[in-house]
């Protein structure tokens, strides 16, 4: 009787031949007059021979029919391991997938409960020092138009931490171009309603948007004009951008040095403002005197104020929107990437001091 020519796969062995395997118990027998029992080692419990045989021919004659009967069942025993393998690790990845999402949970809550507590230690601080609080423009109980603004501001930071971690798995899951550049324009457009929200707000209390009171004091540190250097903050992305050819390398500097020269005029006549109302101020041109005529004059200064941090954003805008056309998609996401985990910094650096150690006085 010939023996099926399947061969079995064994972690310990490899590949089992079970031709082989009885000719050498054959051999093992002839020269021995015994089975080893390093020969009888299988992977299946139920591989044995009958210990009640009576002579070695019926030993062999037995362990050749276990054989014809196990052929037969490998191929399912195989696929059932395989597939129980596969499902534990399924289940693993999921575990572990679970996991990291709580994590990242936990630490956005914790986010927003240092917001809330940063917002609630500066009411607590100028209200509780004895200032009048109906003449600070910071105050978001006072105007509804701050007190909206300081809301949904809040609720910006949230998604963009939320977008951050989503488009950082995008970019170590190696996605596909379509689904990044999806991601892409949902963080694109996160920004962009950022500015929409300065402007209204703007409307409201210009003070307030220049004085960068709804951001962490790092983040002050760098204010421009109630926002971020778009110049500045290309040489903080920069070093993210790796393999730029050399259009995109010379696309990028023009850039910056376009920048460059919008900010000097946006500040040149940031200060020529400043002093015109310094010296109007001085002189009480704004305050004193008729009512009606000094108050459309002080309406005209604080709108031109507006225009100023209008302008400084709409330029942030275009520089984001320059971008996408010097970078790809990939690229972008890079330095889209970069620069919200640079924000993140800055805001866990304010984090950092505000906690520091005190000597005690």
């Amino acid at each position: 009787m010939n023996s099926p020519s399947t061969q079995f796969v064994s972690p310990r062995m490899g590949v089992y031949d079970p031709i082989q395997q009885i000719s050498m118990w054959g051999e093992n027998f002839k020269t021995n007059g015994s089975f080893h029992t390093s020969a009888l080692i299988m992977e299946e419990p139920d591989m044995k021979l009958d210990s009640q045989s009576e002579d070695a021919s019926h030993g062999m004659l037995g362990a050749s029919n276990m054989y014809d009967q196990e052929a037969s069942k490998p191929a399912d025993k195989i696929q059932r391991r395989l597939a129980q393998n596969r499902e534990a690790a399924r289940k693993s990845r999921l575990r572990k997938k679970a996991y990291v999402q709580q994590l990242e949970t936990s630490r956005l809550k914790f986010i927003q409960l240092e917001q809330e507590l940063r917002h609630a230690r500066q009411q607590g601080m100028y209200i509780g020092g004895g200032l009048d609080a109906n003449n600070l423009g910071f105050a978001g109980s006072v105007n509804p138009g701050v007190a909206t603004f300081e809301m949904e501001y809040g609720h910006w930071v949230e998604e963009q931490n939320r977008q951050i971690y989503e488009l950082r798995s995008a970019l170590n899951a190696q996605i596909g171009d379509i689904e990044l550049q999806a991601l892409v324009n949902s963080i694109m457009s996160h920004y962009f309603e950022l500015f929409r929200l300065k402007s209204v707000a703007a409307k409201a209390d210009v003070f307030y948007v220049m004085s960068g009171m709804w951001k962490t004091t790092a983040e002050r540190f760098f204010l421009w004009i109630g926002g971020f250097r778009p110049s500045e903050l290309l040489k903080v992305l920069v070093p993210h951008l790796q393999s730029l050819d050399d259009q995109q390398h010379l696309d990028v500097d023009n850039l910056k040095q376009s920048c460059q020269q919008a900010e000097d005029a946006l500040s040149q006549g940031m200060d020529k403002l400043q002093q015109t109302l310094v010296e109007a101020i001085a002189a009480g041109q704004l305050v004193e005197g008729p009512y009606i005529p000094h108050t459309a004059t002080a309406m005209e200064k604080l709108e031109a104020l507006v225009s100023f941090v209008n302008q400084a954003d709409h330029l942030r805008q275009e520089t984001l929107q320059q971008m996408p056309r010097i970078l790809k998609t990939r690229q972008l996401a890079r330095c889209l990437l970069a620069l919200g985990e640079y924000f993140q910094r800055l805001r866990a650096l304010s984090t950092l001091w505000a906690n520091r150690p005190h000597e005690p006085a």
